[in-house]
């Protein structure tokens, strides 16, 4: 039986979390459908532009995605002091950008006078609509139920466009996060739908290395920050260089299906992590088979499981590959 959502979810431990949806009857129900003869690729832009467009509107910043023909994956920060911070009215106009409220949270937003009688009505909704903006059940919810939505009336048809719940996993540390981002963004390498990284379509590594080539960084997703340092902005602490050149010899060696090696620039970020370049390979390939649960060391798996209480550390013998080895 499926775990509550709140069983999964530990803010004290991490705020970053990899989620999954995947499409009923494994039906390919975005990109080229065999079986009809139908080209769905459009569906796959419904999934990236409404992603990026709720990375704006809720206190979650978006790492990493890529959607595929029959899946999307997705690696999500929450930031809770983000969403502390919103004065009420930004709280509302972030929510009514999705949801259209109560009649006493328009009245609010538009100025007019809040009478004394629906004052703890406004507070209970601004209190309900803030604590939903930095949950991702929320978030998924909102990224899933719209494309349903579009995709049953394009067919003419009703019923579940998605399977039941997606799937959530803890990242509980740096190791845990890169990896993770590496396999979502490689995942058309290995499917065989792309040669390289940048020819990625619907990825966030896409949109990086666009940015990259014009100097920038892509400004809806979380970036990359370098090192780690006082005071610095919110973001990812590795070099956006490193990551890219680390990320692109991993899609050769996993696209050519050979050994290959990984080239000392970008070992640099393995050694930082304490992971080997075999672990890292196997890691960023295999890690769907590899993780069902949390991801990281064994000593955060353990501090995960007992802050949730959880009597079983399940899949803790996969934490071995998160070592130099």
């Amino acid at each position: 039986m499926p775990r509550p959502r709140r069983t999964q979810i530990s803010i004290e431990d991490t705020s970053w979390y990899h989620c999954c949806s995947r499409v009923t009857r494994r039906a390919f129900l975005f990109g080229d459908d065999k079986l009809t003869g139908k080209n769905y690729n459009h569906r796959r832009t419904w999934v990236e532009n409404q992603l990026l467009k709720l990375g704006g509107i809720f206190s979650i910043d978006i790492a990493a995605y890529s959607v595929m023909s029959n899946h999307l994956h997705v690696v999500l920060k929450i930031d809770i002091y983000q969403a502390n911070s919103w004065t009420d009215r930004e709280v509302l106009e972030h929510w009514h950008q999705l949801f259209k409220g109560t009649e006493i949270t328009q009245k609010f937003v538009q100025g007019e006078i809040i009478e004394s009688n629906e004052i703890i009505a406004l507070k209970h909704s601004i209190a309900q609509y803030r604590s939903r903006l930095s949950d991702i059940s929320w978030f998924m919810r909102c990224l899933n139920e719209p494309i349903a939505r579009k995709a049953n009336i394009e067919d003419n048809c009703t019923g579940h466009f998605w399977e039941g719940r997606f799937k959530s996993q803890a990242l509980l540390d740096e190791a845990a996060v890169l990896a993770c981002m590496a396999y979502v963004e490689l995942n058309p390498i290995r499917a065989k739908m792309a040669d390289t990284p940048e020819q990625s379509d619907y990825t966030s590594l896409k949109l990086r290395v666009q940015a990259a080539l014009k100097g920038k960084q892509a400004t809806r997703l979380l970036p990359f920050i370098g090192n780690e340092c006082l005071n610095q902005p919110k973001g990812i602490n590795f070099s956006l260089k490193e990551y890219l050149e680390l990320v692109d010899e991993t899609g050769r060696i996993i696209r050519d299906d050979k050994r290959g090696a990984i080239s000392s620039n970008a070992i640099k970020v393995l050694t930082r992590l304490n992971i080997s370049s075999d672990n890292w390979i196997k890691i960023t390939s295999e890690f769907g088979k590899l993780f069902h649960g949390p991801v990281g060391t064994l000593q955060e798996l353990t501090s995960y499981c007992d802050h949730l209480d959880k009597r079983r550390r399940h899949f803790s013998s996969c934490c071995q590959y998160f070592q130099a080895g």
